[in-house]
């Protein structure tokens, strides 16, 4: 939450170099106050699951925030039963018609396939198009930060020798950006990916800066400059024991899986792993909340193309 300041305080411009918001008092007394409207379009299989890690983080706020979910119409999901994705779960087709302060994108198990080959690409191309004008800030997470990088800029993708699996240390590229601010020069962040982004295109569009990196996984948190769209290259909603389920299940299944980096206690499967990027990945959220809380407009229906 914004903090409130006298009228004409001195800290105020100290604050604002810092990425903090402050309101004098004359601009706290105006402001109408309403919930922020999120949109979550969920990709993943275990609707369910990812359902609860992102509101987990949400709800860390002491904003009040209202959720609709949204599924692509054209793809049956194995995972999820019918009943839950009818009681909770609404087609794009009901929802484009609303105006959002904020869209989560999560990734999608189809990272080995081509754009253009996913089932549903074309309704998720429509989607990101329609974000510009009905919603003031999507994050796009893991292969739909990918996707989202593919679409709005053209950046590709590639297929990397190993998986990248495990918890990474990520570097602290800007310590006042509004979206990282709070964070430590070192952060860590879960992947579970087969592929990664050209980083040399990235490089080539000014619009978008890199805010958290690292050598082994490469570029981490992406934004927009104006944080429009942000694209997370790993998993900070996932939960403490979501790498552990994708190992165990991968190595069930008989699929050659190495053991997660940096995850299990001295690489040891048998041993409870520790959970080291909860507090960022709340922070992140948090952040982003009190950002669009900030500058999205009373009235949703003002939202500018972004």
């Amino acid at each position: 939450m914004p903090i409130n300041i006298p009228n004409g305080l001195p800290a105020k411009e100290i604050l604002e170099s810092e990425k903090i918001f402050a309101l004098e008092e004359d601009v706290a007394r105006k402001q109408d106050i309403r919930p922020l409207r999120i949109a979550i379009l969920n990709l993943m299989p275990k609707k369910i699951e990812t359902e609860t890690q992102i509101l987990r983080l949400i709800s860390k706020s002491p904003l009040q925030v209202d959720i609709d979910f949204m599924k692509v119409s054209n793809h049956v999901s194995k995972n999820t039963s019918a009943d839950h994705l009818l009681k909770f779960y609404d087609d794009f087709s009901m929802l484009k018609e609303n105006h959002y302060d904020g869209l989560i994108i999560t990734g999608a198990p189809v990272e080995h396939l081509e754009y253009e080959d996913v089932d549903y690409w074309q309704e998720l191309c429509t989607i990101m198009e329609w974000s510009k004008s009905h919603v003031y800030s999507t994050v796009h997470i893991c292969w739909g930060a990918q996707a989202g990088l593919y679409y709005h800029y053209g950046i590709q993708k590639h297929l990397l020798p190993h998986k990248v699996f495990g918890i990474f240390p990520q570097l602290l590229c800007d310590e006042y950006n509004f979206l990282t601010n709070g964070f430590d020069e070192v952060h860590m962040t879960p992947h579970s990916r087969h592929t990664a982004i050209d980083e040399e295109a990235l490089a080539e569009v000014k619009e978008l800066e890199v805010l958290s990196r690292s050598n082994t996984t490469g570029s981490n948190i992406i934004a927009t400059r104006d944080f429009r769209r942000i694209f997370i290259m790993g998993h900070l909603e996932y939960g403490k024991d979501t790498l552990a389920q994708e190992y165990f299940r991968d190595l069930n299944q008989g699929k050659e899986i190495q053991i997660p980096y940096n995850y299990f206690p001295e690489d040891d499967p048998s041993k409870e792993p520790l959970f080291k990027w909860r507090a960022h990945a709340n922070l992140l959220y948090r952040n982003w909340l009190n950002y669009v809380y900030q500058m999205t407009p009373f009235d949703l229906k003002e939202l500018t193309t972004g």
